[in-house]
């Protein structure tokens, strides 16, 4: 479905955009000269006005090319969502040089892939990381080419009582101090102080171009070995203006709630990129805590929250049992899995605002589908696609075949966002993109008659037994209806013959009765295909998450498959 063949539809905002022609840190420069007094950041309190963020950015790529960055040089961040990562994003990008998102949760095997494929040679990381990266680049043969890293204490961004009551001789004080803190060995400098000592970029400084690359953003870890998207600065900028266009283009009036991670591609454009672009003032917080989100919220309103369902939940949960108000939030956007109705519901009751869906990939920037900001938002669809976006649903076993409408096949992505390619990966890029532009998402999707689009599964999770093909997500859907299960991941294990047999795997609610494989078949029994019940049941105290939250069923998987092992 091409842009300009879209049905007739209520979408929220144009079916193009106009994507002007610069780079990412045009929209900072252009924030700060327009709302210099307004807050661009404020954590825990303590606030950053647009010209002051301006200013420590150009200071910031002054210290950075002090060190030797240059144009194309790839700089490593591993950060929690703070007021330094803003920083040190923006000031890698005013260089031209290029970011490279890191968890800074990851363990020392995790960050040496990332430090090394993406050829790194500076890294700013969090002192509570700095142990995995030493470790990481000091591994002998095949470690990272690390030149320079640079220590982060977060607590230098606390507001000033917060860092005075850290001082405190008390355990309490001690336990939060080490959770914020760690030992930095001599020789590794301090990023506030080289940022503090350093003279600004001058203004005449080139800065880089549209086609430039901005970003290296890993991504695949669910399906095998991370590999980098490319993203240019125009592929960022265009997915930061397809997104103000379909939430009405605010500017300046926004209080957005960056609780999601910028080292992930949703926080990142969603929060940073979008937020910084609209002039939108963003509370951050440094992990995802519902009291310290109705803390800040008691403190500083907020009128926009992207998240994931998970956090909704957590926040309306603890919204109802303090009585927090949350009347200020007009819209949240939920992304990364599906929304339950169950879920939309109850957010929409509390804060008499709307929640609505999106879809998209570390690839397309990372948005490419959204429900409309309206009434005619569809729970359980995708959406529609975002402005200058075009999709297509094709056979996946031939993505030149277009499937007939209403059939379910491959959803294809184009669009001003969609990467460059894999970073040193020209056969995978070639899998992945095909000739026209056209993204291959690996999602298995159905265009409904008025354009929406319905999530019907992950080509790559899909079960094959007995020849028959069964979508984990059709099967979990069901299962979570079942009563007593709070939860669940529906994987494939080998089986023989038959390939692989349909196991579930069940968290229950407190207190709830034991659920055997009998009642689970029985249940499924009722709506789905003989092929698609279940043939086996693991109870789990809990299930694996991304940092977002998104169940993890490749681990699942693994998990029960170790179990299966004789010892």
């Amino acid at each position: 479905m091409l842009a300009d063949d879209a049905p007739a539809s209520p979408t929220h905002g144009p079916r193009t955009v106009e994507v002007p022609d610069e780079a990412l840190p045009a929209g900072l420069a252009r924030a700060a000269a327009r709302w210099p007094d307004r807050v661009a950041l404020d954590l825990l309190g303590a606030t950053t006005t647009y010209a002051e963020l301006a200013r420590q950015v150009e200071r910031a790529a002054g210290a950075l090319h002090a060190l030797g960055v240059r144009p194309g040089d790839r700089v490593a961040v591993a950060l929690p969502s703070c007021p330094a990562h803003v920083v040190a994003a923006y000031a890698v990008l005013r260089l031209g040089a290029v970011l490279v998102e890191q968890n800074p949760l990851h363990t020392a095997a995790e960050l040496r892939h990332g430090l090394r494929d993406s050829g790194a040679q500076v890294a700013i990381v969090w002192e509570r990381t700095l142990a995995a990266v030493l470790a990481a680049r000091d591994g002998g043969e095949g470690a990272p080419e690390l030149r320079t890293v640079v220590a982060v204490d977060l607590t230098t961004d606390l507001p000033r009582r917060a860092r005075l009551a850290l001082r405190l001789p008390v355990p309490a004080a001690r336990r939060r101090r080490d959770e914020l803190r760690a030992p930095v060995p001599a020789g590794i400098p301090s990023w506030h102080a080289l940022v503090a000592a350093a003279a600004p970029l001058p203004a005449d400084h080139p800065g880089p171009a549209p086609d430039d690359v901005a970003l290296l953003q890993y991504t695949g870890g669910t399906t095998g070995t991370p590999k980098a998207a490319v993203l240019h600065h125009r592929h960022l900028v265009a997915n930061a203006v397809q997104c103000a266009a379909w939430t009405g283009d605010p500017q300046g009036t926004e209080t957005l709630y960056a609780v999601l991670p910028f080292f992930h591609a949703f926080g990142l454009t969603l929060c940073l990129f979008y937020g910084v672009r609209t002039g939108a003032t963003l509370v951050l917080l440094p992990r995802f805590d519902p009291a310290m989100f109705l803390a800040a919220q008691r403190r500083r309103p907020g009128t926009f929250l992207p998240a994931v369902p998970p956090m909704l939940d957590r926040v309306a949960a603890a919204a109802e049992e303090s009585g927090a108000d949350l009347t200020s939030f007009r819209y949240a956007f939920s992304g990364a899995m599906a929304l339950p109705a169950a879920t939309a519901a109850r957010w929409e009751r509390l804060t008499g605002g709307l929640v609505v869906e999106g879809y998209g990939m570390t690839e397309t920037g990372p948005v490419a589908l959204g429900n409309p900001l309206s009434p005619a938002r569809r729970p359980g669809a995708l959406g529609l696609p975002f402005p200058s976006t075009d999709v297509r649903v094709v056979d996946p076993e031939d993505p030149d075949v277009d499937v007939p409408p209403g059939t379910q096949g491959e959803l294809l992505v184009r669009g001003p966002q969609v990467f460059a390619g894999y970073w040193r990966r020209p056969e995978e890029t070639a899998h992945q993109l095909l000739p026209g532009g056209w993204l291959r998402t690996g999602d298995l999707v159905r265009v409904e008659e008025d354009g929406f689009v319905v999530l019907v599964d992950r080509l790559k999770e899909m079960i094959v037994t007995g020849g028959f093909k069964v979508y984990p997500s059709q099967v979990e859907d069901h299962l979570r209806g079942m009563p007593g299960v709070r939860d669940v991941a529906v994987v494939g294990l080998p089986a023989g013959d038959l390939g692989e047999k349909v196991v579930a795997a069940l968290v229950l609610e407190p207190g709830a009765p034991a659920v055997d494989l009998a009642a689970v078949r029985a249940w499924c029994g009722e709506r789905l295909a003989r092929y698609a019940v279940p043939r086996d049941l693991v109870v789990l105290p809990e299930l694996p998450r991304s940092l977002i939250g998104k169940v993890l069923r490749r681990v699942v998987r693994e998990q029960l498959l170790g179990e299966a092992r004789p010892a």
